[in-house]
């Protein structure tokens, strides 16, 4: 109440205009996603959308079409063909990475690569605009977001590239970096930046993190070793899943804000607002969208 009231008397007298770092400091990181404008989100396209299905449910990926065309639409060729179907999460490192396919690399495919030439970056002639954080960073020039994924640059912008962060989706590769076409993995710890521009990133999380934190750590005499029951195209599967996501838009006010927010936290409980966010402790707000319901 306090603050309120020094708040308003100062703008009484300064009349002064409100910038919108100064107001998204007054509200909190919730009440900004909570009040942002339906045009300030957008909708995950279902052909963006890989669904993985684990023993314990279901995993929901946004496929970074941008950043890594060649992998995507690998991925969704992949997914098409039912490739994953009775291959494993064989690989699980605590607090670093969950990784999926076939570890006897011997499964043939149909129309889809096992071997695509690395997309560790997004090579652009012109500067390639982001919303940029502004403070310093031990691994690029530059880091902001991109159409709702967390990326970095170098100086000039004209290499564009997603980071490592909690929950992102990648190709493992050997020693060749074109090596990379079906073994995925997915970040389940802190975020591994040093990885960043040595392996392509095309993807992240939007919901069902927590199927990978439940995976096995050892395999059982007997039992199948993390399952992958399945991984499809969300839009391929409308009849039997009509799941939608809505992620903030990242170039619009409302996130810019919720930056700000998130730099400056106001509620009651912080003592200490460090002015400061980096890329991977900035979420990214997404949603899922409850079904309409008919009522005649």
């Amino acid at each position: 109440m306090k603050l309120s009231l020094l708040t308003l008397c100062l703008g009484v007298v300064l009349a002064a205009p409100i910038t919108a770092k100064e107001t998204s400091q007054k509200r909190s990181a919730g009440e900004i996603i909570k009040t942002a404008n339906s045009n300030e989100w957008r909708k995950v396209s279902a052909e963006n959308v890989i669904k993985l299905t684990l023993p314990t449910g279901a995993a929901y990926i946004e496929l970074n079409d941008k950043l890594a065309p060649i992998h995507a639409n690998n991925m969704r060729q992949l997914a098409k063909e039912g490739f994953y179907q009775g291959l494993s999460m064989y690989r699980f490192v605590e607090g670093f990475v969950a990784q999926g396919g076939d570890a006897s690399e011997s499964k043939p495919v149909k129309n889809a690569k096992k071997g695509l030439p690395a997309e560790f970056y997004l090579r652009t002639e012109a500067p390639l605009a982001i919303t940029e954080l502004k403070g310093p960073d031990g691994y690029a020039a530059k880091t902001g977001f991109l159409n709702g994924f967390a990326v970095a640059q170098n100086q000039s912008q004209t290499e564009t590239w997603q980071v490592h962060c909690p929950g992102i989706f990648a190709m493992a590769r050997g020693n060749d970096i074109n090596s990379g076409g079906t073994e995925f993995y997915v970040t389940i710890g802190n975020s591994q930046r040093y990885l960043d521009r040595n392996i392509t990133v095309f993807g992240r999380v939007l919901e069902g993190m927590e199927h990978f934190n439940l995976l096995q750590r050892k395999a059982t005499e007997g039992q199948p070793f993390n399952p992958i029951t399945d991984m499809q195209v969300l839009a391929d599967i409308k009849d039997t899943d009509n799941s939608e996501f809505r992620v903030m838009k990242t170039d619009l006010n409302a996130f810019k804000d919720l930056i700000e927010a998130r730099k400056n936290r106001v509620e009651a409980w912080f003592v200490e607002s460090p002015d400061y966010i980096d890329v991977c402790a900035m979420p990214i707000p997404t949603e899922r969208i409850m079904p309409t319901r008919n009522n005649t």
